[in-house]
């Protein structure tokens, strides 16, 4: 369990690579969504329950936090 951890952590830090022709928004959606996947991932090991889940759950509401807050700073949403 402890080797899928690592490499979807890997994985995770290494998309997040492929940002520069983004728009600020993009930027934060897919940095938030790494964040959130690799902060579900550690959680979810630790606490022993399904590491999967909890990068599908943690990507999802970091994705979701870090396109809000690049929106915000750029005042582009409403």
């Amino acid at each position: 369990m402890k080797k899928i951890a690592i490499v979807l952590t890997a994985v995770a830090l290494l998309g997040a690579g492929g940002c520069t022709n983004m728009s600020n928004t993009q930027q934060g959606a897919v940095t938030g969504g790494a964040i959130g996947g690799a902060v579900g991932i550690a959680a979810t090991a630790i606490a022993g329950t399904s590491v999967l889940t909890g990068a599908l759950v943690g990507a999802a509401v970091g994705g979701a936090v870090g396109a809000y807050t690049s929106c915000q700073k750029e005042g582009k949403c409403e």
